[in-house]
């Protein structure tokens, strides 16, 4: 069971600062919260303790992702089996966290975001004919589900599904809230089934969530002047800027 994570100044604002930070990416292109301060946190306290620290923000904040925008029923409608599907898988991508060493799945994400970003960046754009939705969402769920439990990020190819629907930019907001707030919930039971997570290191979890939500309050502040198109350059930018983080943290945390 993981410990309640060191209580030095230094770690302290360094996680107030990082939760800010990501909070605020998480309000302006949807995603990228849980990525951050995993990422982020990991070179301090390591991975499996920065997994804890993200449960309580991630959670509040696509609780709040997920039930603003106004197509909550329509969505969980069309989007119920591609959602069940990546609750599914995560508990086996957790265990394959407990056996790889750590930077392999950092490195695998990273380069998947990347291998997806530059071409929908060129132009090239990603579509799902109706009649394969949902055979198509449940095979990208499945693999989205051990992703998440695998990383603590829940972007790859869950949010690349989800953007190749044609959702309104609202609409995508809210499908992302919907997806990482399920895969939330998922990803907290398994750590807890595998002894990953304590009620100290929950407790210092949910003293993130201020700053979290605060960076939220602000990125949306400046979303909502953004355009539909300009949002959605925004959010491939984002992907991709994740993934060239990630890949050389991969490979950071291998040769460690």
């Amino acid at each position: 069971m993981i410990d309640l994570v060191p209580a030095e100044p230094g770690v302290i604002v360094v996680a107030i600062l990082v939760f800010t930070c990501a909070g605020f990416i998480k309000g302006l292109v949807g995603l990228g919260l849980p990525t951050i301060g995993l990422g982020l946190m990991t070179v301090f306290i390591g991975v499996e303790k920065a997994m804890v620290l993200i449960l309580w923000p991630a959670f509040l904040v696509n609780f709040w992702q997920a039930a603003s925008g106004g197509s909550l029923r329509p969505l969980l409608r069309r989007l119920w089996p591609f959602l069940a599907a990546a609750v599914l898988t995560l508990a086996a991508g957790t265990f394959m966290l407990t056996r790889l060493p750590e930077g392999a799945a950092d490195l695998l994400l990273g380069v998947l975001m990347v291998i997806y970003a530059v071409p929908a960046l060129a132009g090239i754009v990603l579509s799902v004919p109706g009649k394969r939705v949902v055979p198509v969402g449940i095979v990208v769920g499945l693999i989205n589900g051990a992703l998440s439990g695998l990383t603590g990020s829940y972007t790859v190819p869950g949010v690349m599904y989800l953007q190749a629907l044609g959702l309104t930019k609202d609409e995508l907001v809210q499908a992302m809230g919907l997806l990482f707030l399920f895969s939330t919930v998922a990803l907290g039971l398994s750590l807890g089934s595998f002894g990953l997570m304590s009620g100290e290191g929950a407790l210092a979890s949910f003293a993130l969530v201020a700053p979290s939500l605060l960076g939220v309050w602000l990125g949306q502040k400046i979303r909502r002047r953004v355009s539909e198109s300009q949002f959605r350059r925004l959010i491939l930018a984002a992907i991709l800027l994740l993934g060239l983080y990630l890949i050389p943290l991969g490979f950071w945390r291998l040769a460690a």
